[in-house]
């Protein structure tokens, strides 16, 4: 009992000066109305080190000593528990005005919504478990993060410990303040460091650093965005984002001040107007508003495409546009075949970094353009990323330069360049085109296909020399003996490249359908055609129609996907692969055939289940969903506020069935 006395007293001081610690931090950083002077921080501060140090069994995870920073050898991967997704981009009013109509269609009314500005950092994932900050992971692919959670902690910004113990993941994006920035190039300057070209690459810098104390002292702050709340409590009383918002507000998160309702697309297009310019005088960088659909129940109905959420857009602001001089036209030939020209320029600073090669796009923009070598040309950052050619200046010696000639044939091989079909342009000839094998092979072996470690574009192209292979199936034929013969390969080198190539073979179906490189089929489009066909076998035998019906993918799609599949060579070609051991069947997700043959059109808002649980639902019992009515379909399953679809099905006397309908025909 004395025992314990003992410790009462600098275990009430460790958790009152933390209180006092992490008030001060929110008050300064979030609330920017400073709470406690320079000298009493870090008098506080110092007293809490020492005591942690003296009565370690009172250091918790929420301790404001932790934002000091430590080493770590390695970032882990971390599966997201929910996905991140992308936004889909708009940039003008008119587009604004196409989406919120698509929006607003199924429910008949003008929809409010929320405006918030687009922060030009790096989106990350915090989780909370009884309001103490737990995991912090990157965005990844949006399944799949890095554990940067010491780093996150850092960031005074990032609350390590809630007003309230919730439960909760919260989305942010972390920046790095303009202001900060400037005095740190100015620093590496001074020292001969390394000089960031803009914020964003700075504050991506700073926050992936395996010694964290760097991060720390890098200055870096947060914008938070979302909440996935996980108390039934909160589910119930939060009915919109911008009452979430307001409660993250109160939690402790930092919630950008500019955040706005409005009633209708004018009031957001309003708002894009008002921070096109207003946005430079901010001590952050942005790239554009984020509008969402402001009824939580409408975003869950509205769903997901196979990339991102229907209920909310990016609108972007009009990039910076600069002049420079034309170097050159350099030419390269991809995976498809198609020759694309790149200007080469005079090196610039657009839009936070510097520029020397932009997109052409095609020969004949070249020609509208009357783009000639040693014009002077006006660039811009197209969805400010890739820089891109707009407009020849007005220059004395324009009409002097000699105008730019269309090649006949391929830069890489020299085989007559040819046009398609309904296509702009000009493609190589010869399939067995080097560059064009060499791309394909480096395609199959990237990240966001095969994932083959070691593997890079130098070493293809010295595997390719060496005719080693030609394809992307000869990977897998190679030998360590093979090669041990490459230059600057020994043994290690050798195995470790052997075993990446050999550990692929494992990868899932939706892998090697993104790898196969079929026309118009990303990754997304490979998840979407591997949830309905879960094997080689499904796809060779999908009908045409089959592949139009699946939701997310259209007539140009089905038609790739289609003849790829029912082309001889590739048919071989997935052959081969299967004989190598390469032959993932993806999960399996029928329970029942109690649906078979039959189609299911969605409308209205459901209460019990979002679209997508439905529509998961239908396919777990061998039915299917189309996105539109029809003679052909089964069933219309009617929610809260159906839209025309529910008219159509009436009018084309399709069975319309209420939600408890559907739900006792699952049973």
């Amino acid at each position: 009992m004395e025992q314990l006395r003992f410790f009462a007293e600098p275990q009430n001081r460790i958790e009152y000066l933390k209180n006092e610690i992490n008030k001060s931090n929110y008050k300064y950083y979030v609330e920017e109305e400073p709470y406690l002077s320079d000298f009493e921080y870090d008098e506080m501060f110092a007293e809490l080190k020492k005591l942690e140090e003296e009565y370690p069994m009172f250091k918790t995870p929420d301790s404001p000593t932790l934002r000091v920073g430590s080493v770590s050898e390695k970032f882990f991967s971390h599966k997201h528990k929910y996905r991140l997704y992308s936004l889909d981009n708009t940039y003008n009013a008119e587009e604004l005005k196409i989406w919120y109509e698509r929006v607003c269609k199924e429910y008949e009314q003008e929809l409010e919504l929320v405006c918030e500005l687009k922060i030009d950092g790096l989106a990350i994932a915090l989780t909370y478990e009884n309001g103490v900050f737990k995991l912090g992971v990157t965005r990844g692919d949006g399944v799949t993060g890095e554990n940067i959670t010491p780093n996150l902690k850092t960031i005074k910004a990032v609350p390590l410990k809630l007003f309230e113990p919730k439960n909760l993941e919260v989305r942010g994006e972390i920046y790095m303040p303009k202001t900060s920035f400037e005095k740190l190039n100015q620093k590496a300057l001074e020292t001969g460091g390394k000089v960031f070209a803009n914020p964003r690459n700075a504050a991506s810098g700073s926050l992936r650093q395996l010694d964290s104390t760097i991060t720390a002292q890098r200055d870096l702050s947060m914008f938070t965005y979302t909440g996935i709340f996980e108390d039934e409590i909160d589910n119930k009383e939060i009915k919109t984002h911008y009452e979430g918002m307001q409660k993250l507000r109160e939690l402790g998160f930092k919630v950008n001040p500019n955040i706005r309702l409005v009633k209708n697309i004018q009031g957001a297009i309003d708002y894009c107007k008002e921070w096109e310019t207003k946005r430079f005088d901010l001590n952050y960088a942005t790239d554009g508003v984020v509008i969402k659909v402001n009824n939580i129940a409408i975003q869950k109905d509205l769903g997901f495409t196979a990339r991102a959420p229907k209920w909310a857009t990016a609108f972007k602001f009009p990039p910076e546009e600069v002049s420079t001089k034309l170097l050159d036209i350099e030419l390269n030939t991809g995976k498809s075949g198609v020759v694309t020209p790149v200007a080469v320029l005079e090196p610039v600073q657009l839009a936070g970094s510097v520029v020397s090669r932009a997109s052409l796009h095609n020969f004949d923009e070249i020609k509208r353009l009357d783009v000639r070598i040693g014009d002077t040309v006006l660039i811009k950052k197209a969805a400010e990323i890739i820089p891109k050619v707009i407009k020849v200046m007005e220059t004395n010696i324009h009409a002097s330069l000699p105008v730019y000639k269309t090649p006949a044939v391929c830069p890489s091989c020299g085989a007559d360049l040819v046009e398609r079909e309904n296509e702009v342009g000009l493609y190589c000839s010869n399939p067995k085109c080097p560059q064009v094998v060499c791309a394909k092979i480096e395609y199959w072996a990237s990240k966001e296909a095969m994932d083959i470690d070691f593997v890079g574009p130098a070493l293809i192209k010295q595997l390719y020399d060496r005719k080693l292979i030609s394809s992307p199936i000869d990977l897998y034929k190679l030998t360590i003996d093979d090669l041990l013969t490459l230059d600057l390969i020994k043994e290690k080198s050798a195995s470790n490249i052997y075993n990446s190539i050999q550990n692929s073979k494992t990868r899932p179906l939706n892998r090697i359908i993104t790898a196969l490189g079929v026309r118009h089929v990303g990754k997304e489009t490979a998840d979407i055609l591997v949830g309905v066909f879960p094997s080689f076998e499904a796809l060779k035998s999908a009908s045409f129609e089959e592949l139009c019906n699946i939701e997310g993918i259209g007539e140009i799609i089905a038609k790739s996907v289609y003849d790829y599949f029912h082309n001889e060579e590739n048919l071989k070609l997935i052959d081969e692969l299967i004989s190598l051991g390469i032959n993932p069947q993806a999960e399996e997700i029928v329970k029942s055939d109690k649906l078979e043959g039959k189609t299911f059109v969605l409308t209205g808002t459901l209460s019990t289940m979002t679209r997508d649980e439905a529509t998961d639902l239908i396919k777990r019992n061998g039915g299917k969903t189309s996105s539109s009515v029809s003679k052909k379909t089964s069933y219309v399953v009617a929610g809260e506020n159906p839209g025309s679809k529910f008219d159509k099905a009436q009018s084309l006397s399709v069975i319309i069935l209420t939600e408890d309908d559907f739900l006792e025909m699952m049973k």
